[in-house]
């Protein structure tokens, strides 16, 4: 294989956790007796241009089809972060009726809802028919596509060029991240800007975060890869911003090559910071597979203790980095017998792999757990808000990343 970004052979592991299917290759009753797809789990960087990537098994069509099931809405935090993010770039950029705004992978709408409401056109692109159908429903116009070069060069023949556009979360899930780049270069009007919040690769491996990799993901970015890729592509990234959502992100901000916007502080202390933290150099990364089994080994043993001890043990969150751990892991029902996740899309069937039955969060109203895991560890303050009368009966809060963590 050779490397997404630069085309430099690419031989350098970073992770390996074994075969798994989709994390979002959620299941119903009838699909538990067919056979399910597993796909090598591997990870591996670029000794060139520094891009960490996902070893080439799956193709996104297979990935993200129409029974997808994340949708971004069921998290109120996501939703509050989205809407201060559209109050503040609106004021920033001088957004108002007469400009346009973009969003790759809209999904159900829970951010392009805010610029509706404030009367700024928008238009969403989402290839996901489950949550392009939600967006749509809130009056947001939407695009049943990938995002890719042709569809940035149609946009700008129909004349849609974006004063904004916005990708939150999907720089990661693209197979082919040059072409994407270039489609966002296409659909971007002089003058105009792009944000893309990702995962920030220095937070993953600092923090111990091996459960945020999994088949969706295809990359694992650095400010400093994602620099090259934009300046490839002929666009330039004038600022960044850390965020403290899902363990640790950048927001980028970029524009065309040409325009006169100079180049922020802040980007040079990121970028420093990496290269300080080892980020370019592969004993960082050779390190990372004993930590991450680690983790797994830990959160086997307090599994195997609780059910040797005749404990009541439960989860809350079928996200998918939760799927990585439980596949990596090898837990089943016998030790994990459900998961309740608020998300109605996913209430009623399996998690992939482990096939740990989902329910709905009302069933913790009256249980009696003596432990509680909380698969999605970025949002466990919420969950814990939100479940907080199971404390009161006695049921300690588990998360496992970056370490076993019993509250």
């Amino acid at each position: 294989m050779n490397c997404r970004n630069c085309s430099a052979p690419l031989e350098h592991l970073f992770l390996d956790l074994g075969f798994a299917p989709p994390s979002n290759a959620y299941l119903t009753a009838e699909d538990l007796v067919k056979p399910e797809k597993y796909y090598p789990l591997r990870v591996l960087v670029c000794d060139q241009c520094w891009l960490v990537q996902t070893e080439d098994y799956a193709d996104a069509g297979e990935l993200f089809d129409s029974d997808y099931a994340y949708f971004s809405s069921t998290s109120t935090s996501w939703l509050e972060h989205a809407k201060s993010y559209a109050e503040m770039i609106s004021k920033r950029l001088g957004l108002g009726p007469s400009s346009q705004v973009i969003e790759v992978a809209s999904n159900d709408g829970y951010l392009l809802k805010n610029f509706l409401a404030t009367g700024i056109p928008c238009l969403g692109i989402e290839p996901t028919a489950s949550t392009a159908a939600a967006a749509e429903t809130l009056g947001i116009p939407v695009l049943r596509e990938f995002f890719v070069e042709r569809l940035g060069n149609e946009l700008a023949a129909d004349g849609c060029q974006a004063d904004l556009i916005i990708g939150n979360n999907v720089f990661a899930h693209v197979p082919d991240i040059n072409d994407f780049t270039r489609g966002l270069k296409a659909a971007l009007k002089p003058g105009g800007t792009i944000t893309l919040e990702f995962p920030h690769l220095l937070r993953l491996i600092a923090e111990n975060q091996f459960d945020t990799i999994y088949h969706e993901h295809f990359s694992y970015l650095s400010l400093q890869a994602v620099t090259r890729i934009f300046k490839h592509a002929g666009l330039k990234v004038w600022d960044v911003e850390e965020l403290p959502t899902h363990g640790g992100s950048l927001r980028v901000y970029a524009c065309h090559a040409a325009d006169d916007r100079q180049l922020e502080p802040s980007a040079g202390r990121i970028l420093a910071e990496e290269k300080s933290s080892g980020l370019l150099t592969l004993e960082t990364y050779r390190a990372f597979q004993s930590r991450a089994e680690r983790v797994k080994d830990d959160f086997l043993t307090f599994l195997l203790e609780q059910k040797w001890a005749g404990k009541k043990v439960a989860a809350y969150g079928a996200a998918a980095k939760g799927n990585t751990l439980l596949n990596f892991a090898g837990i089943k029902p016998d030790l994990l017998p459900f998961v309740c996740d608020a998300a109605p899309a996913k209430q009623g069937k399996f998690l992939p792999g482990s096939h740990i039955p989902i329910l709905t969060p009302e069933v913790l109203e009256n249980a009696s757990l003596d432990f509680l895991v909380i698969l999605p560890w970025n949002i466990a303050t919420e969950v814990q808000k939100q479940n907080d009368h199971l404390h009161s009966r006695g049921t300690k809060f588990v998360t496992a990343v970056p370490y076993l963590c019993i509250d």
